[in-house]
């Protein structure tokens, strides 16, 4: 059976109960797997002021992890749709990019699928009214009205429980030009033709999402490999990546206009990364590329 350990533990008022800030940048450091336990109450928080006040208790994996500065951790769920509890999914088609530091706070950006045209302008926007659910801190607002709306806050869950499944092995890492940092390639090649999986961290992928560019916070995001490819002549390997979220680095980790996307990567082991993202209010394709130190993990 796979083990999931916790190794943060937070309270309804975000207070450390068990583990700590550090230990949960450890495993993301390397290259772990994080899933968030939490319960709420049906009547708080999915429908306020209902007779249901019974608890409900929730699981989220978080694909795409960042360290930031070596000093915070950060998740974002990747692959969720809403979902309208208990009957379904939400009323429409969106991602639900919800984003978790590692102080609880907490946000969520949504991009639509469903092809309805947008009129709202992008930038600050009036805050939601919230009135109804007094256990959600909004802290802000942003492009209501668009194809992108984004907001960060703060839920009072009952308990925030960090877990994580922690048994991924670092077997390769290069600079951007693909100079050897440590581990071997072989390695790498030889656990990839076994069916191992594969992850990558990749620094600094996100630097072209500040507004200054020079002074660009370090990080690292971490997400899984679905595909591989080795050139057994040149000794190239090539992977493309599960779908992940960039975010404009910074700490607390948040979104705001303008600072964020989505969509693929494809590193290689000479440092090259071609890059496919989504503009999140048009959902028009941009292909980038640049070069970029990746640590690679296999399991």
């Amino acid at each position: 059976m796979v083990t999931w350990k916790s190794v943060l533990e937070l309270n309804s008022k975000r207070e450390v109960t068990a583990g700590g800030f550090n230990a949960l940048q450890e495993v993301i450091r390397a290259g772990a797997d994080l899933r968030v336990y939490t319960e709420f109450r049906h009547n708080e928080h999915i429908e306020p002021g209902s007779e249901n006040p019974e608890i409900i208790q929730e699981v989220s994996e978080f694909r795409a992890t960042y360290l930031l500065d070596n000093r915070w951790a950060a998740g974002i769920m990747t692959l969720r749709q809403p979902v309208d509890l208990p009957s379904g999914f939400g009323p429409r088609p969106s991602m639900s990019f919800f984003l978790y530091n590692q102080d609880g706070c907490q946000a969520i950006a949504r991009p639509f699928l469903d092809g309805v045209k947008a009129n709202g302008v992008i930038g600050p926007s009036p805050p939601g009214d919230f009135r109804n659910m007094p256990k959600y801190h909004p802290s802000d607002n942003w492009d209501v009205g668009t194809n992108a709306p984004s907001h960060n806050f703060v839920y009072d869950f009952e308990i925030y429980r960090f877990q994580v499944r922690d048994d991924w092995q670092e077997v390769f890492s290069h600079d951007a030009q693909g100079g050897i940092v440590s581990g071997s390639l072989e390695e790498l090649v030889s656990a990839f033709s076994r069916g191992c999986e594969v992850k990558v961290g990749i620094s600094g992928l996100c630097g072209d999402l500040s507004e200054n560019p020079g002074k660009v916070i370090p990080h690292e995001l971490f997400i899984q490999t679905g595909y591989g490819y080795y050139y057994t002549e040149t000794r190239l390997f090539i992977a493309e990546t599960h779908p992940l979220v960039r975010v404009r680095p910074a700490i607390p980790l948040i979104y705001e206009s303008k600072g964020w996307d989505f969509g693929w990567v494809i590193p290689r082991t000479d440092g090259l990364v071609a890059c496919l993202f989504y503009c999140p209010y048009t959902l028009a394709p941009v292909r980038t590329s640049g070069r970029y130190p990746i640590r690679w993990f296999v399991r």
